[in-house]
């Protein structure tokens, strides 16, 4: 059978419900200014969990998100204390082989394409993300990308690295066939199939969308998997907002969530985890679940 490769969780919702600091429209990056220690310790929890991969909090660390605070300033001191809460945690674990991904997320706002920047804003944008993480990063990905125009940025970018590259596209929980953008899955995949790019994967939406899509992710060439998230819906949040705006599912225990992933394993994802709302007890359930079936080595 292929080797899975377990991804870690989301890092955002969880951290806020670990955090005494009320939540801010600068998210992951509040905590990660004020209370770095919790950041260590979940990413820690994920890698205990049984995560091969963990990503780094600078999720909501760009410049125009930082800028919109007034917190431009402390653009390179978020990353150099992502990168390190990062790596100390790897450290702690002992498990050596444990990769850290960097992280190149939407630039203004999740699930928001209408207010992307321009493609050679968004270009140079994230050449500055990849050049501050790139020091601790194994690879990149390019996540929770809801267009094609700022997918290819962010992918273009990180190959600039020379380091392996994800790409990760986030489709309408309505109507599946469709980025958040209103484009086509289809016509994107079709796009980043003739990119050198490692892997293409779903995430941060609906598990059952992603279910959807399915049969036409599986034509890919690439290394394919999905990691969703748990979100009643996202259509509310808007640009400067607080993630207090979403609600979370209670119907997604971590064996409900793992029901999911092994699917999607079944169906030839080498690469699968969580999301927003999606936590180290979720991971650890999926992780139990590979290596019952031999996906994973005791």
């Amino acid at each position: 059978m292929s080797k899975v490769v377990l991804l870690d969780g989301g890092m955002g919702q969880e951290l806020l419900s670990r955090s005494q600091r009320p939540a801010t429209p600068m998210w992951s990056a509040d905590v990660m200014l004020h209370e770095p220690s919790l950041v260590r310790d979940l990413h820690l929890d994920f890698i205990r969990s049984g995560a091969d991969l963990i990503t780094l909090n600078t999720y909501t660390a760009t410049p125009t998100r930082l800028a919109r605070q007034n917190a431009l300033p402390k653009l390179q001191d978020l990353h150099i204390m992502a990168m390190s809460a990062a790596t100390e945690a790897r450290q702690l674990s002992g498990r050596t082989e444990v990769k850290i991904a960097g992280c190149l997320p939407p630039l203004v706002a999740s699930y928001r394409p209408e207010f992307a920047l321009p493609y050679q804003a968004s270009l140079d944008s994230y050449r500055t993300l990849v050049k501050l993480q790139s020091p601790a990063s194994d690879l990149f990905i390019c996540e929770t990308m809801s267009s094609i125009d700022e997918a290819k940025a962010a992918c273009v970018a990180g190959l600039e690295s020379e380091k392996p590259v994800w790409l990760g596209l986030t489709v309408q929980d309505d109507q599946p066939q469709l980025l958040r953008s209103g484009e086509s899955l289809k016509d994107a995949l079709t796009i980043f199939e003739a990119m050198p790019i490692e892997a293409i994967v779903l995430n941060c939406s609906q598990p059952e969308a992603i279910d959807a899509c399915w049969p036409l992710l599986s034509k890919s060439t690439k290394k394919i998997g999905a990691y969703a998230n748990g979100f009643v819906s996202v259509t509310s949040l808007y640009p400067g907002d607080t993630v207090e705006e979403l609600q979370s599912r209670q119907d997604l225990s971590p064996k409900h969530y793992a029901d999911y992933a092994l699917s999607w394993v079944e169906r030839g994802a080498t690469i699968i985890g969580g999301c927003c709302e999606i936590g180290p007890e979720h991971i650890k359930a999926i992780h139990q679940r590979l290596v019952d079936a031999k996906f994973k080595p005791f």
